[in-house]
């Protein structure tokens, strides 16, 4: 569901890319959270900031896999801030995402409804699967204007690593761009 409006009481975003080590927004609390029955994949191309149109470079989105589970961070944001945070977030995921309501379950507390943003397989920038290789290839020679795409996916396993958050996907990437 694709959530618009205006909203009541606090807001949770829920992060599981650059949001867990750049969380360039206001917020009440942050703490870990997963998002059941989603992976995180590097499929989604990245034009506008870790790469360019000419050569996109690759970020994460969700994919709906039962079974897992998406771990990230969870934002709560107080309500007077929300319309600023979201219209912030809307800009900085424009590149193929949308807003997402869905369920998170905090690792300290209840399940809560909460946003995230996600870039399905019917966006112009979509795309998907690919080999280990093509994809670290990718990565490794992308830039944009938010910097290198080889730095966002060291960022991001840091970051996951940090809090004890296990990704196979994301660290057999890293382990490969740094081992040619």
């Amino acid at each position: 569901m694709i959530t618009t409006g205006k909203h009541l009481a606090d807001l949770w975003i829920f992060g599981y890319g650059s949001l867990i080590f750049k969380a360039d927004f206001p917020f009440k609390t942050r703490t870990p959270a997963h998002l059941p029955n989603w992976n995180r994949r590097f499929w989604q191309a990245s034009s506008d900031h870790r790469g360019t149109p000419e050569f996109p470079g690759r970020v994460v989105t969700l994919t709906k896999t039962p079974l897992s589970s998406c771990w990230g961070m969870a934002y709560q944001i107080h309500q007077p801030d929300i319309e600023s945070v979201l219209d912030h977030l809307d800009y900085r995921e424009k590149g193929g995402y949308q807003r997402l309501e869905t369920t998170i379950q905090l690792t300290a507390g209840p399940d809560v409804s909460a946003i995230t943003y996600l870039a399905d397989e019917t966006n112009p920038e979509f795309l998907g699967e690919s080999s280990l290789f093509e994809m670290v290839n990718q990565i490794k020679q992308a830039t944009g204007p938010s910097g290198s795409n080889i730095d966002y996916l060291f960022k991001l396993e840091e970051s996951l690593k940090k809090h004890g958050i296990a990704d196979h996907h994301v660290f057999e990437l890293a382990h490969a761009a740094r081992n040619p």
